[in-house]
């Protein structure tokens, strides 16, 4: 699953990715126009807990992979090129600037989140309805020829496309059937992807959240997440070693912990995504699953062959597990259970398969 940081210049997308994978865009052989990938663990409290429990040789957290895209400008027809990189990223992820320095240029010469976060929002839509312009244009000349494809059905969607776009509106709030979602399967349309906003605020603003519920009321209705991180903050905070000292450096600002690991969870909710977890004393891994996966397909995550021949699937929920503190407990308490394919995965269930 993939992430693409999205912003102005000089927002901190560099030093987020930094953060959340470890892959420095500076030192990297990294040049304007390139796309910087790297891979980020999602910070889940439960999968360490399950570690604590079973002490195995090995712990597997679940990933999710951030790409640094190039800087947006106001040229909008150089933004083309640049967003048309985002086109099979899974969510779009936009870096807003909310820390003032002087020593750091703006590209609109003030800092304005909300000002910038609109800019932001009107590429993605500008970018769509030119696609949906072009295409209907395309569709048109077509059906003016003599033993055309009928494309009706989709000149028909893509005129509701065109209108929703004109009001403003990103089409992910647009409600769209099955047979629709197919017809725009191939289409490189933007803001039908999840939209998360990162308020990169100054350390001083850390506890303030007005501007997180300012940024939270313009993205009402438009199915957007929003998140506050100091990159500044978590860089200090990356420094310190020691567990003990990054606890106390988050109580002395009031935090009750990194933004950073708030961030990646964030992301997780944006995708549409759940864990569930593998326990035992070589592995505790968490594998991530689209919200509402059966458990065929969690087992197809794992291995296809336990999907095609899948039997069953050894259930507890994690709350269980950690409330009564062993396996056997919870089998002895009745929690411990059997769940055919079509059975429904939720979040922080812990699974073992049988299989053909």
């Amino acid at each position: 699953m993939q992430v693409g940081l999205i912003g102005l210049p000089q927002a901190g997308k560099k030093t987020l990715l930094r953060l959340l994978t470890g892959v420095d865009a500076h030192a990297a052989s990294y040049a304007a126009g390139d796309v910087m990938p790297g891979i980020c663990p999602v910070r889940d409290p439960r999968l360490e807990r399950l570690a604590a429990l079973y002490h195995p040789k090995k712990v597997t957290p679940a990933t999710i992979q951030y790409l640094l895209m190039p800087d947006l400008t106001r040229d909008s027809a150089k933004n083309r090129e640049l967003l048309s990189a985002l086109a099979l990223v899974d969510v779009l992820a936009a870096v807003v600037r909310a820390f003032g320095d002087e020593r750091v240029f703006h590209l609109e010469g003030s800092v304005d989140p909300l000002r910038d976060l609109q800019m932001i929002e009107a590429e993605l839509l500008l970018n769509d309805l030119l696609f949906v312009e072009k295409r209907l244009e395309r569709i048109v000349k077509e059906q003016g020829r003599r033993g055309g494809v009928d494309r009706s059905q989709e000149h028909a969607l893509l005129t509701r496309l065109q209108a929703h776009l004109n009001d403003s509106a990103p089409l992910r709030t647009l409600s769209l059937a099955a047979e629709e979602r197919t017809l725009l399967s191939g289409a490189p349309l933007l803001t039908t992807k999840p939209l998360l906003v990162i308020l990169n605020v100054g350390e001083e603003a850390v506890q303030d959240r007005r501007l997180l519920e300012a940024a939270t009321h313009h993205l009402a209705g438009r199915q957007a997440h929003g998140v506050q991180v100091s990159a500044r903050i978590e860089e200090e905070l990356m420094q310190l070693e020691e567990p003990a000292e990054r606890d106390a450096f988050l109580k002395d600002l009031g935090i009750a912990e990194s933004a950073i690991d708030g961030l990646t969870r964030v992301s997780y909710e944006a995708l549409g995504l759940i864990s569930y977890f593998t326990v035992g004393e070589d592995e505790v891994r968490a594998w991530t699953v689209r919200r509402g996966a059966s458990a065929a397909q969690a087992g197809g995550v794992i291995h296809s062959d336990i999907e095609r021949g899948f039997i069953r699937a050894e259930h507890m929920r994690y709350d269980d597990l950690m409330a009564l503190g062993s396996e056997q407990a919870v089998a002895a308490a009745g929690k411990a259970n059997l769940k055919g394919k079509a059975y429904v995965v939720e979040d922080g269930d812990i699974l073992s398969f049988r299989f053909h």
